[in-house]
């Protein structure tokens, strides 16, 4: 084949990122944190669609979001409906709860979800068309506890990572009794300011995304915009307040922005996001709130929810802006090394029996000389390595050297297993 018939390089869609060995350590690392920090507080796991029904995300996410205008990857199946590309878990998680009837057994219903979402927007760093989630939903319950609950577990599970340098920004949106009021005061306010027709239709359909432009010609207008915070109902006061009390028992710290604003349309009472400044101007790392109203507006009954999703990408960049690595053991915990095919058939199913028995187990595969492969042994991050060699297999025993401190023995084969877990528990 000339240079000029050679095949042109397949990559990756631009803004699709590869998490690749050894980086994706730390990828599957904040993923696993997340969902254990789900798990101890009972969330189960729901596994959700790619793709879903469009309507349920124009009518469940909000037709005047970004997300929705501007951002879905939208198209038609052969059968000529519409379907969406998933770009956010909350529509889709109600969506199952409704039509698997779990709204109508033990409430709340508590489920967590990990993987990936997508949206169509201009690739950056940690800010992705294809973005990775995890995300915990608590549905049927308006209990100020629960939203203290949501918020304590994305705190207890960035910082079982080792993050420090985030924190927690919180507001509230109120509710149905205070909100048409607020929208009204605002709509007047915007109504004054030299806008251009884009923004004042969405001013139109939904005041309180202007509050989100990040332009610096509007951002400068909005200086004296009336905020929620200060035309909350009674009840959404109190909600606020318990909400606040119940977090500074749990020893999570939080910052009062009354200017912020959620991407997504749903959101009402209780709202936070989780922001990192070594992230540069995309510093959110995650977020979420209350959505009363979502349940009935999907067709379902009228309850509510509340729940959180957190950035994996995101999160990798932060504890990387910090220095941390969170892939605190290696890839394997016992690696072999054969020298010759007799020594590699007595290897191969020691290193079966490992894994029966739970314990992260590889080799040097390839028939490598001693010194590649004592490479191949650094590289896993193992913290025992097992050598059987031609002396070794006359003596009966196998060579194992523990890592940490460079000590290394005969032990007879038929007593490696035990003696290889005695070093990994001790």
């Amino acid at each position: 084949m000339t240079g000029s018939q050679k095949k042109s390089t397949i990559k990756a869609p631009k803004g699709v990122p590869d998490y690749v060995p050894p980086t994706s350590a730390a990828f599957v690392a904040v993923r696993d944190a997340i969902t254990a920090a789900a798990r101890n507080a009972g969330y189960g796991h729901i596994e959700l669609p790619i793709f879903e029904d469009t309507t349920l995300f124009a009518r469940g996410v909000g037709e005047s979001t970004d997300v929705v205008s501007k951002e879905m990857y939208t198209f038609e199946d052969r059968g000529g409906r519409s379907v969406t590309l998933r770009p956010e878990g909350t529509a889709g998680v109600m969506r199952a709860v409704i039509e698997h009837g779990l709204d109508r057994g033990q409430l709340p219903v508590k489920a967590s979800y990990a993987g990936p979402f997508f949206r169509y927007e201009r690739p950056q760093a940690g800010r992705y068309r294809q973005l990775q989630q995890v995300g915990i939903e608590a549905i049927g319950v308006d209990d100020p506890a629960l939203d203290a609950e949501v918020i304590a577990v994305a705190d207890q599970a960035f910082r079982s990572l080792g993050l420090t340098g985030f924190r927690l920004e919180l507001t509230s949106l109120g509710d149905d009794s205070c909100r048409p009021e607020y929208r009204q005061r605002l709509q007047e306010f915007l109504s004054g300011l030299d806008l251009d027709e884009a923004t004042r239709e969405r001013a139109r359909i939904n005041p309180l995304r202007v509050l989100d432009d990040k332009r610096p010609e509007v951002r400068a207008q909005l200086e004296n915009a009336p905020l929620m915070l200060d035309h909350l109902s009674d009840e959404s006061a109190e909600h606020f307040s318990s909400v606040r009390a119940h977090l500074d028992a749990l020893g999570v710290a939080y910052e009062i922005n009354p200017r912020m604003v959620r991407g997504l349309d749903y959101y009402t009472k209780t709202t936070f996001e989780f922001v990192h400044d070594g992230l540069g101007a995309q510093s959110g790392i995650g977020g979420g709130g209350r959505y009363d109203g979502l349940m009935a507006q999907l067709g379902g009954q009228d309850l509510s929810g509340i729940g959180f999703g957190i950035g994996v990408d995101r999160t990798v960049l932060a504890l990387e802006a910090e220095g941390i690595d969170p892939t605190v053991t290696g890839r394997v915990d016992v690696f072999g090394v054969a020298l010759g095919s007799a020594a590699k058939a007595v290897l191969v199913p020691l290193l079966g029996q490992f894994r029966r028995d739970g314990i992260r187990a590889d080799m040097a595969y390839g028939d490598r000389g001693l010194k590649g492969a004592f490479k191949a042994a650094d590289r896993s991050g193992t913290s025992v390595t097992i050598v059987i060699g031609e002396d070794e297999l006359a003596a009966g025993t196998a060579v194992v050297k523990n890592m940490a401190d460079g000590e290394q023995h005969p032990v007879p084969l038929d007593s490696v297993v035990d003696h290889v877990r005695g070093l990994l528990d001790g």
